[in-house]
C-alpha cells in the first residue's frame, strides 16, 4: 500500500513533514520518505516549513507541499516513463547543460499547467497533449 493511499490533505503533508524529521533525527526511511527528503533538500525554503512544530496552513504552504508532490509525480513519471518518451525529454534537456533540478522545474510546470486545464474541463488530463507541450521545451 502507498505512503500516501487515502489520505487527506493533512495527512499528506505529514507524511512530508514526517520523514524530514526521521531524516533530521537520523531514524531508518521508507525508499519513499528517501525520494521526499531529497525532494525537501533541493529547497532550502521549504525547511522551516517542515520543521514547524505546527504546520503552516497558508497559501505558500500549500504552493510548497503542491510543488513537492509535483517533484515526487514527475519523478515517478521519469522512473516509468509514461506517458512513453517523458523520460526521452528529460535525457534531452538534461544534455542540454541544464541543472537537473532546474530541468524538473521546467517540466513540473507543464505538468501543473496540464493538470490545471484537465480539472478545469472535468477530465482526464490528455499524456499526448502533455508530452507534447514538454517536447516543445
Amino acid at each position: 500500500m502507498s505512503l500516501f493511499a487515502g489520505q487527506n490533505r493533512d495527512a499528506l503533508r505529514e507524511a512530508w513533514r514526517s520523514a524530514w524529521r526521521r531524516q533530521g533525527d537520523g531514524l531508518p526511511l521508507e525508499p519513499l520518505q528517501v525520494q521526499m527528503v531529497d525532494l525537501i533538500g533541493l529547497h532550502p525554503e521549504y525547511h522551516a516549513l517542515m520543521s514547524a512544530v505546527a504546520p503552516a496552513d497558508s497559501p505558500s504552504a500549500a504552493n510548497a507541499f503542491l510543488h513537492l508532490g509535483l517533484h515526487l509525480a514527475l519523478r515517478e513519471q521519469l522512473v516509468t516513463d509514461r506517458p512513453r518518451g517523458i523520460a526521452a525529454v528529460h535525457r534531452r534537456l538534461g544534455a542540454a547543460g541544464s541543472d537537473a533540478h532546474d530541468v524538473e522545474h521546467r517540466m513540473i510546470e507543464v505538468l501543473a499547467q496540464t493538470l490545471w486545464e484537465a480539472q478545469r474541463a472535468g477530465r482526464m488530463p490528455d499524456e499526448q497533449l502533455y508530452l507534447e507541450a514538454l517536447r516543445r521545451l
